[in-house]
């Protein structure tokens, strides 16, 4: 049995709730999180840095001697998940295919609305999965670039600021 963790990480607090769902699934596990609230939101910036930024976020964690990284960011997930797959040689996985799972399995009528950052509607990533999983599915894209920090300064309640985001 490998007793070493897995780590995770998120641009912010949000893949909290990612690691929230692997405690119940693998209750046994040794996790570490990091999320890099120091330069959080990633959704605004190219590709090239969100690359940047994962590389230094995975090479903190593999101080940890890891089995696996789980990317909690669907930014990351959907930019840069190939490029760090083959950079890495643990198992590198990632948000957006399990995402893309749930959606299908919650629609009724095979059509999906997706908010997410702007760097993750360009990427295409959830359209691309989405249709590799049911070519019939019709997708509907929107960034929405205020609801990340709103979220990540605890701010997704009620109130003025969220309405009017929102």
């Amino acid at each position: 049995m490998d007793n070493r963790p897995i780590g995770v990480f998120d641009s912010g607090l949000g893949g909290l709730t990612a690691v929230k769902a692997l405690r119940r699934l693998l209750p046994g596990e040794d996790l570490i999180y990091f999320g890099d609230t120091a330069r959080v939101p990633y959704g605004g910036r190219s590709r090239e840095t969100l690359l940047k930024y994962a590389r230094q976020d995975i090479a903190f964690l593999r101080s940890f001697d890891l089995k696996a990284v789980l990317i909690a960011c669907g930014t990351v997930t959907s930019t840069s998940l190939d490029t760090l797959r083959k950079e890495n040689d643990l198992p590198v996985l990632g948000v957006v295919e399990p995402s893309c799972r749930e959606a299908l399995a919650a629609t009724n009528n095979k059509k999906i609305g997706m908010i997410a950052t702007l760097a993750s509607a360009r990427s295409g990533a959830y359209e691309r999965t989405l249709k590799g999983l049911d070519a019939d599915v019709r997708v509907v894209s929107q960034p929405c670039p205020l609801f990340v920090p709103l979220v990540e300064n605890g701010r997704f309640r009620q109130g003025d600021v969220v309405i009017e985001t929102v």
